[in-house]
């Protein structure tokens, strides 16, 4: 693999060359020790994904993550046309809040400064994605790393302690020029602009409220948010609160601009839509991933909008699977999506206890992307308890070449 950031991967000329690529044969995920009661140092993973490999479904490296990086409250990384790499932050080294990016050398990955101007960053940071040929970046906000790194408190967000808005940025002069509040949008995290260079609008999933929002630009050159998809919250006994969110804590694209996933790491489903019409998507799959909502666990859902009964555990060859969908990617061609179950150490301790005595897991599922439709694959299944170290926790996925979430046609 290149070194140079602007070097790397193959340099498909639009998102639908990419789509014609070769099939994925290894993924890339970060492995979690921290707050786990494991003495371990974090890593990536990597792991064989090409069915005709004897290592199918095995991590077949692992290298310590932090002997390359030693920042804290980083969340995004993007490739820039400088060559350079931008990096999003969450939080000061204090765990106040702070919504500022980082540049990095595309090559020695050094830093080189800030990319906003000087006290320009915004009160609360998480994701972004830019789109130059509208001079534009959107970025989203969690909350400060001290109200969140502990574990999830209803208190806080009865006093706003948690994210609300887009931030709408000017791509030239690194500044903010517009901040959009979201109508039931608590805790905006990963935004998606369309793969479609030309294209001005995309969708951002709120994770608290369940709701995912398009943004778009209006023919004055300002930008708007609308909700287009609710996800009802269940009512529910024997749960830290009378209603149980989806919490939508991924999404993404496919490159052709068709489909939007996104996972409900509470409820535990995996869903798809088709957004040929962005402000109308239309629900064509859906699929049961484990979640709290289960039947046998200690929830029980007293009044479901859309379920008329609660789902089956997940087991995939003997095993059950702990947690819920979190972090998703999707492969090129879009007929294969995989799937981790962690989402942060404090909050998988808390919601899901399971994940940290027993790691968590990585799946895949058959994608119609004809009709629309999800299946899950059987006879695929990463288990991150069997680990030599210990039961980790893997997170988010990549491609050595580039992927639906993070690559970037200028």
């Amino acid at each position: 693999m290149a070194t140079k950031c602007e070097k790397c991967g193959p340099g498909y000329p639009t998102p639908l060359e990419a789509m014609k690529g070769p099939r994925e044969e290894i993924i890339y995920l970060p492995c979690i020790y921290r707050n786990t009661g494991i003495e371990a140092p974090d890593y990536l993973a990597t792991v064989d994904v090409d069915p005709k490999s004897p290592h199918y479904c095995q991590v077949i490296e692992a290298e310590d993550i932090h002997a390359k990086c030693d920042l804290g409250y980083i969340h995004t990384s993007h490739c820039l046309a400088s060559g350079e790499v931008m990096v999003s932050s969450l939080g000061d080294p204090k765990g106040n809040g702070k919504g500022g990016f980082v540049l990095l050398d595309g090559e020695t990955f050094e830093v080189k400064g800030t990319w906003e101007r000087p006290g320009g960053a915004a009160p609360m940071g998480y994701d972004f994605w830019y789109q130059p040929r509208h001079n534009v970046m959107i970025s989203s906000e969690w909350a400060a790393p001290n109200v969140f790194r502990d574990g999830f408190n209803p208190a806080d967000v009865e006093a706003g302690l948690y994210g609300s808005h887009l931030h709408v940025w000017d791509w030239q002069r690194h500044e903010i020029v517009q901040t959009l509040p979201l109508q039931d949008g608590l805790i905006p995290l990963e935004v998606r602009f369309l793969h479609n260079p030309d294209a001005a609008q995309g969708f951002v999933g709120c994770a608290l409220s369940s709701t995912i929002q398009r943004f778009y630009k209006n023919q004055g050159g300002t930008w708007s948010v609308e909700k287009v998809i609710q996800v009802p919250p269940k009512k529910v006994k024997g749960w830290m609160l009378p209603e149980m969110p989806g919490l939508i804590t991924d999404i993404l694209l496919s490159l052709d601009d068709r489909f939007l996933y996104f996972s409900n790491w509470l409820h535990g489903d995996l869903r798809q839509y088709d957004i040929s019409d962005p402000q109308r998507p239309r629900l064509t799959g859906q699929l049961f991933l484990g979640g709290s909502i289960v039947k046998g666990g200690p929830v029980q859902v007293l009044e479901d909008q859309e379920l008329k009964s609660q789902p089956e555990p997940l087991v995939v060859k003997g095993k059950r699977v702990p947690g819920g969908p979190q972090m998703i990617q999707l492969s090129l061609d879009g007929k294969r999506l995989y799937v981790t179950t962690s989402l942060y150490s404090a909050w998988d301790k808390q919601f899901y206890p399971d994940l940290i005595r027993e790691g968590s897991v990585m799946l895949q599922i058959d994608v119609d992307t004809v009709k629309g439709g999800l299946k899950l694959n059987p006879n695929f299944l990463v288990d991150f308890g069997k680990e030599p170290l210990g039961p980790a926790l893997a997170h988010e996925l990549r491609y050595p070449g580039g992927d639906c979430s993070s690559d970037i046609w200028v």
